[in-house]
């Protein structure tokens, strides 16, 4: 593991396969063609990389096409955590959506996650809606 540099890239090229072993090596559910399927429809997304090149951090932003960037997927290689690449990615995919014009970036996170959103990333608490769909079992009127 070279933890020596860590670079970080916009749009950086990554794969699926790369994506499902981040995903992985956090414990986090990977589900193979995820980033095929989602990486279409994304304004972009940063990868960061050790200096052998490893893909140790990940973020992608969603969009709506205007004014507001969804924050989604953010990951750190578990053996690269709390050495600020998380804070890092989120940071530099805020740049990019700013400088693409968004003037809103939104991000939704669990509870265990809020000190390092809010305090590290520096996003403010909002008050929200959501509907976990497949808990209502309506379906198309």
């Amino acid at each position: 593991m070279n933890t020596s540099m860590i670079s970080y890239g916009w749009r950086d090229p990554v794969t699926d396969a790369e994506i499902l072993d981040l995903a992985r090596s956090h414990g986090g559910a990977a589900v193979p063609g995820w980033w095929d399927g989602v990486r279409p429809h994304s304004l972009g997304w940063v990868g960061a990389r050790d200096g052998d090149g490893l893909l140790v951090g990940f973020v992608n932003v969603a969009w709506d096409g205007g004014d507001h960037a969804f924050l989604l997927d953010t990951k750190t290689r578990g053996s690269y955590q709390r050495r600020g690449i998380g804070t890092a990615v989120v940071r530099l995919a805020a740049a990019h959506a700013r400088a693409a014009g968004c003037e809103w970036l939104h991000v939704d996170f669990e509870p265990h996650l809020r000190d390092f959103y809010v305090h590290a990333c520096g996003f403010r608490p909002t008050d929200a809606g959501l509907i976990h769909l497949p808990s209502t079992g309506a379906g198309p009127a």
